[in-house]
């Protein structure tokens, strides 16, 4: 194999793919990134981690096809640490285990590991397929993926739960819920996603499509079975296996009956809970609202720093009583909320309490109490 690339449009394929590699792994292979070079001018990049596989198509100057293994990230430091602009040229001799890197007055050469040993994801047959805009799935996503738990016990609630949601009306529906907290956004309904099945969409890969997000606003195709999907964006193409097992129903957890309203401004309730929460046990960084007619009085205890307290002025329906939160599940669900206020649903004390965004109805949190 020997190849031409200009050094930007190697950085940028490699930073599509090598964040799939994991630091430490058991199997050698698995550490480095594939590049097949063809006839046409394309040179193919593919990083897998065996449950995830990511392609990238980057043009480049092929003078002679084949195909390399060679470590993700050493490879990707290179191209990081070379001059702005430079050109880069691969090649391999014989059975491919050396790699020749050469820039300019720069060259390397990298121990490679068999092109045969690289495993290759079968993907089967994904008949379940759509597009979708890159403002929605990121959306989607980001407003989700906070609450997507940590927890490996119960693996079902370590992604989000993507779907077709006929409740109210037809949407793309996201879900993720940790037991304490649970997020749930929607989106217009793509074409041809009205059928499709509920799919648990790992965390890693959750963060992955949010990467490759981060540079386009073009169309994202989605293509899935009910045990694999693919995303394509780009010149990029993400398949993984799905989270197997059922989302637990997530709509009997959101309150329907509560009734008692709690408008305040956003940005002074974060400000004044993140300020209170300090003196808190970090563990459970507990705050205590007390719930009054025209404001909040945000407390908290710390067993060794004392306590503290701020007044915010809010609008509340109710009669005055006091509910326990985390204040870190309050904060993470506030950064949620894009309008100047933020409106808590309440029953009493002890029930889940119901958060929404004045602006955007197709968005519903859920934060548990907790005592203090």
């Amino acid at each position: 194999m020997k190849i031409t690339i200009e050094r930007s449009a190697l950085l940028s394929s490699l930073g599509h793919v090598q964040s799939v590699v994991e630091r430490r792994n058991t199997i050698p292979i698995l550490s480095n990134v594939r590049l097949d070079a063809d006839s046409g001018g394309k040179i193919k990049l593919t990083a897998t981690d065996m449950d995830l596989a990511v392609v990238d198509t980057v043009l480049a100057k092929v003078e002679q096809q084949g195909g390399v293994t060679a470590p993700a990230h050493m490879l990707y430091d290179i191209a990081r640490k070379l001059p702005d602009g430079a050109e880069v040229r691969i090649s391999t001799k014989g059975s491919s285990e050396k790699l020749t890197l050469e820039s300019g007055r720069f060259s390397m050469s990298l121990s490679c590991l068999p092109i045969e040993d690289f495993p290759v994801m079968a993907e089967g047959d994904l008949p379940y397929n759509f597009s979708a805009t890159a403002k929605d799935i990121k959306r989607l996503f980001l407003k989700t993926r906070f609450a997507i738990s940590q927890e490996e016990t119960r693996h079902y609630l370590n992604g989000i739960y993507l779907h077709s949601s006929k409740a109210d009306k037809v949407a793309l529906r996201a879900v993720a819920t940790d037991g304490h907290r649970l997020a749930c956004i929607d989106a217009n309904p793509p074409k041809n996603s009205e059928d499709i099945p509920g799919i648990i969409v790992p965390r890693k890969v959750v963060g992955e499509v949010l990467k490759l997000l981060e540079e386009t606003d073009s169309e994202v195709q989605i293509s899935l079975s009910e045990t694999k999907v693919r995303f394509s964006i780009g010149s990029v193409t993400l398949t993984s296996k799905l989270i197997d097992g059922s989302f637990p129903d997530y709509a009997r957890v959101i309150p329907a009956g509560n009734n008692e309203v709690l408008s305040v401004d956003r940005k002074a309730l974060s400000k004044a809970v993140d300020l209170v929460s300090t003196v808190s046990t970090e563990k459970s960084r507990a705050i205590k609202l007390g719930l009054r007619n025209s404001k909040i009085i945000i407390s908290a205890v710390g067993p060794d720093a004392g306590s503290a307290e701020e007044v915010v002025d809010a609008k509340f329906s109710g009669d005055d009583f006091d509910i326990g939160f985390n204040a870190r599940y309050v904060l993470d669900i506030a950064d949620q909320i894009e309008g100047g206020s933020i409106e808590f649903v309440l029953a009493d004390s002890a029930s889940p309490t119901l958060v929404r965004d004045p602006e955007d109805e197709s968005a519903v949190f859920v934060i548990m109490p907790m005592r203090v």
